[in-house]
């Protein structure tokens, strides 16, 4: 594995019976970028996502992600990893202090740096006044931030992001990409899918899927270039209208 990457994917596929979900794709992601993962519904990005992850087998090819190969070292894989979606996964009525300690504890972090990591989270969110409050009370904008600060407790090297802005306003999506930038900063990277094409401008590179497979690999820049287009949304429209498949 080149040192410069966190995730290699060769040729990697994935069948169900007579169906490819994913088909033959191969990629990099260098340390300490953004990538976006983009593709409209059915055309494989959780599929893909999944395997990366450690919580599904390929049918074929190679994969390595943080260092460890996705066909005999997944639970390796898990524990260096991040994870957030859309669905937030927090426990609504425990406060805001015990999810954070809780998950701590879960990612493996040292029992004695659990307070120091705990409060330091919360003071950057500006939430460090609301560590006794429920979770469940707390605005949408400010649930999506603490689930993704809980994601990076344990700082691991990538932080896999599934659609983690999905239901917010604009104003709040924009303080939780200030969020990934300060992670990325901090020498995390982020494996991020969003339907919000604004967002995938925000991406160092990006890749297109479309019926399983990567049709586009490159930087915002470079694909509005190559495609003629004004913005990310453009291109994405143009390689959308070549797919045949959906959820």
């Amino acid at each position: 594995m080149d040192s410069r990457n966190v995730i290699e994917v060769e040729h990697l596929t994935k069948r169900f019976g007579d169906f490819t979900a994913v088909d033959d794709i191969t990629f990099e992601v260098h340390k300490g970028e953004i990538f976006g993962f983009l593709g409209a519904n059915g055309a494989g990005k959780t599929t893909a996502m999944r395997m990366l992850t450690g919580l599904s087998f390929p049918t074929s090819g190679r994969g390595i992600v943080a260092g460890f190969d996705i066909w005999t070292q997944s639970e390796l894989i898990k524990k260096h990893i991040g994870y957030m979606s859309q669905k937030f996964a927090l426990y609504g009525d425990l406060t805001v202090e015990d999810n954070l300690e809780l998950f701590a504890g879960i990612y493996g972090v040292p029992r004695a740096e659990v307070p120091v990591r705990t409060d330091e989270l919360l003071t950057r969110l500006s939430l460090i006044h609301e560590k006794k409050s429920l979770v469940r009370d707390l605005p949408q904008g400010w649930k999506q931030k603490l689930a993704f600060s809980v994601s990076i407790i344990h700082k691991p090297e990538i932080v896999f992001l599934d659609e983690p802005t999905g239901g917010v306003d604009p104003a709040a999506r924009r303080q939780f990409w200030e969020l990934i930038y300060e992670a990325v900063n901090e020498g995390i990277t982020a494996f991020v899918t969003t339907h919000y094409m604004d967002e995938a401008e925000y991406c160092n590179r990006i890749s297109m899927m479309v019926d399983g497979r990567i049709d586009a690999l490159d930087s915002p820049a470079a694909l509005k270039s190559a495609y003629g287009a004004s913005s990310i949304a453009e291109v994405f429209d143009i390689l959308a209208r070549g797919a045949v498949r959906s959820e």
